[in-house]
């Protein structure tokens, strides 16, 4: 599965005990519970936007507290009703500290950005619920494939940029580099139907217990901080122009 946190390993080992619960995982609960996680994400963007320079000197910190609750949540799920939230603030923090950098150079793309990472989730789950696209072997390969390039291309300009190297093809607003934002969001978005096939396919013909949902929601908060990164990569790029 492309999106780390949710994948089927981990579903299966709560199988067993769903069975003897009255409550089960849903892929609307599952929404329902990301709709609150990102606004609990959105109250830690604002705290930290506030005061993003108090804020900034932590940010490593802060960043290094939400990779430990993702962690924690994959290794023991039946924590991540409490986790989950904590994850979402922590996100939050460090999202309002790089957008009020974003902000300070570009004046009013954070508002843009928020509102296409928004539309394109729900018009992802619009186009899954009604079936408008049919999630395939084929389509869930191909977006596996394509994540997993994003993930070396990102290592490959890391590992650039240590040797002094800039990774133009990422950072500049030269047309190729649009062209590879573009086809990143647009891979981020896709990432979401795979999502949301793998959640109903875990919860039809056998219960998944009800925390699951929590756990579910932190994976598409997930990508969903992805998506707006990359949405605010594009956005700043096309005003440079």
């Amino acid at each position: 599965m492309p999106n780390p946190l949710i994948n089927q390993r981990i579903f299966e080992r709560t199988r067993t005990t769903a069975l003897h619960s009255n409550q089960t995982m849903s892929l609307q609960g599952t929404i329902n519970k990301t709709l609150f996680l990102l606004f609990i994400c959105v109250l830690g963007a604002m705290l930290a936007w506030k005061n993003s320079q108090m804020w900034s000197p932590y940010s490593l910190w802060i960043l290094l507290v939400a990779f430990a609750l993702a962690l924690i949540s994959t290794l023991k799920p039946t924590l991540s009703p409490f986790l989950s939230p904590l994850y979402a603030f922590a996100e939050g923090i460090i999202l309002g500290v790089f957008s009020a950098a974003y902000n300070a150079q570009f004046n009013g793309i954070i508002s843009n950005a928020i509102a296409a990472t928004i539309l394109a989730f729900f018009i992802m789950l619009l186009l899954y619920r009604t079936k408008i696209i049919k999630v395939t072997r084929r389509l869930m390969a191909t977006i596996f494939f394509a994540t997993v390039s994003i993930a070396v291309l990102y290592l490959a300009s890391w590992i650039l940029s240590l040797l002094g190297i800039n990774p133009s093809y990422l950072t500049s607003s030269s047309p190729l580099a649009i062209g590879i934002s573009i086809i990143i969001c647009l891979v981020a978005s896709f990432n979401f139907l795979v999502d949301f096939y793998f959640i109903d396919q875990m919860t039809e013909g056998y219960a998944v217990p009800k925390y699951m949902e929590w756990y579910s929601a932190l994976g598409l908060l997930f990508t969903l901080v992805w998506l707006y990164v990359e949405i605010l990569n594009l956005f700043s790029q096309w005003q440079r122009r």
